[in-house]
């Protein structure tokens, strides 16, 4: 049996994706460029002050290093996202068209926002030393990801777009130091995202729904599996992005510090990625009541070697909240 769904939730999506519609060139660029002299992440999330030894110039360009692989992660997992949201309304396509139309609203925009973070990416590799790299392959991991259920694909979904709401609200718009493109960029990019959480929450409810117990533990598995193939990604990205800082920054030759340097920036992106989502607020109350207490215990302990990626010093409240 369906489960009801909301249309009027998802008629005000269409409604305040209407009202927010940017362009990329005509409102978000508008022939600006990235200031080079101020950070683009702020520290309560590349965590650059836990690096003592760093210059205030150092920690500024690894802010730069790390707000790189920020924009372009986003642009990976929203080559999955897309994909996923178009096979969604497609199994609306005969139903219900104002919940069909928010679905197609919603893909549009995800590739639009792909074409925004390649954009970035083309305007960075310009500014910055050679020698950048981004380790994984969008394509390789979206096929990789929608070889989950969709219950677990939904729920990875939603704690991303809501930790970047957390993210753009809590630390990216109240500092003043940071590169004004950069800000405009996450501006514009949440007006959006805002109302694609509204969207997942709402599909994960549709497809749990659907789900028995033993789909449901079948669906958890998958779920664990996609934060440790998360994870995965983020070793391989904080490695090479520790060298490539390492080489621009003069530090190369100090062991110690290199050390120290890649440590740090694979905390801060599991902060980044992985905890600040899921201690999200709004992301557990939606989570945990779809889930018993023995399938909670094994998200739990699968999360718990990661939780000690947290700000050593928050410069914000905790749990950012979406």
């Amino acid at each position: 049996m369906q489960p009801a769904i909301s249309t009027e939730r998802y008629a005000k999506v269409i409604d305040v994706s209407k009202r927010v519609r940017w362009e990329i060139e005509r409102d978000v660029i508008r022939g600006s460029r990235f200031d080079f002299t101020k950070s683009f992440l702020p520290s309560s999330l590349s965590l650059v002050n836990e690096l003592a030894f760093l210059t205030p110039g150092q920690k500024g360009v690894l802010s730069q290093v790390q707000g790189r692989t920020y924009s372009n992660i986003f642009g990976l997992v929203e080559r999955f996202i897309a994909a996923k949201v178009s096979d969604l309304g497609r199994a609306h396509a005969f139903g219900d068209q104002v919940v069909f139309e928010a679905m197609v609203r919603m893909t549009d925009e995800e590739l639009k926002h792909q074409e925004l973070f390649r954009r970035l990416e083309t305007m960075m590799a310009a500014s910055m030393p050679p020698g950048y790299e981004i380790t994984a392959d969008p394509n390789a991991v979206a096929h990789a990801v929608l070889g989950a259920s969709t219950w677990a694909v939904l729920a990875l979904t939603l704690d991303i777009e809501l930790f970047t709401q957390a993210h753009y609200r809590a630390s990216i718009e109240p500092d003043n130091n940071l590169s004004e493109l950069w800000k405009d960029v996450f501006l514009f990019h949440w007006k959006e995202e805002s109302q694609h959480a509204v969207l997942d929450e709402l599909e994960l409810l549709r497809e749990d729904a659907r789900l028995d117990k033993a789909a449901r533990d079948a669906a958890v598995g998958d779920l664990i599996n996609l934060v440790v193939a998360v994870d995965g990604i983020l070793q391989a990205q904080a490695k090479a992005d520790a060298m490539y800082f390492g080489r621009i920054s003069g530090i190369a030759g100090d062991s110690g510090r290199m050390a120290q340097v890649e440590a740090t920036v694979l905390k801060a992106y599991r902060w980044q990625y992985i905890v600040s989502g899921v201690m999200e607020p709004r992301f557990q109350k939606v989570l945990f009541s779809l889930l018993d207490d023995e399938q909670k215990a094994r998200i739990e302990h699968a999360l718990s070697p990661l939780m000690y990626a947290m700000p050593t010093q928050p410069e914000v409240p905790m749990p950012m909240a979406a």
